[in-house]
């Protein structure tokens, strides 16, 4: 029971959430963090919207249009980006229920190259993994991925790459995935 300054009262269900639950929330604890980040000002960073074509629309009455055939227009780049101190920020983010390897089948083609090209010119680009069986999140620079993803001969790249080459990001209930944190050491180390 919540007792407010008003002298209303409430009752309220307390779910936590524990550190298991997490695992399928990658998308939804960076959009949390980019509206944290939004509204201290901190860096303007977005989801990209998927571009969907849409055929078909039933209209059994007005208000309840339901789209009944859709299709990918094209296929997408990443998943995010926008603006941090300045540079301009490109990153795919994937959840991996592996234990032990990141399926690259998880990354698309299109998306490697799309990181290869804003990596050419000037930004900071890289991915994010979540291994959702272990509950951690890691950050890996796009082309330290990319030069290992096009020399390793491999299907998946081991989770002991993750640990040696890559940054665990930080977990914070404002926060969840607190990459700007990382970016800052990363990224601008001389300048932090």
């Amino acid at each position: 029971m919540v007792n407010y300054p008003n002298g209303k009262k409430a009752s309220v269900t307390h779910n936590p959430t524990s550190f298991a639950d997490r695992g399928m929330t990658l998308e939804k604890d960076i959009n949390q963090t980019n509206d944290y980040y939004l509204s201290i000002d901190r860096a303007v960073i977005h989801k990209k919207p998927t571009p969907v074509q849409i055929v078909k629309v039933d209209y059994p009455m007005r208000s309840a249009a339901k789209i009944t055939e859709a299709y990918f227009k094209l296929p997408s780049t990443t998943d995010y980006n926008g603006i941090y101190r300045g540079k301009y920020i490109d990153f795919e983010a994937k959840e991996c229920a592996v234990n032990t390897s990141f399926p690259l089948k998880s990354i698309h083609a299109h998306q490697i190259a799309h990181l290869e090209a804003v990596c050419r010119h000037g930004a900071i680009a890289f991915l994010i993994v979540r291994f959702t069986s272990r509950n951690i999140t890691y950050l890996a620079d796009a082309m330290t991925a990319i030069n290992y993803i096009r020399t390793c001969g491999r299907r998946s790249i081991p989770y002991e790459w993750f640990t040696e080459n890559a940054y665990e990001i930080p977990y914070n209930y404002v926060r969840p995935v607190d990459y700007l944190k990382v970016v800052d050491e990363v990224y601008f180390r001389e300048n932090a």
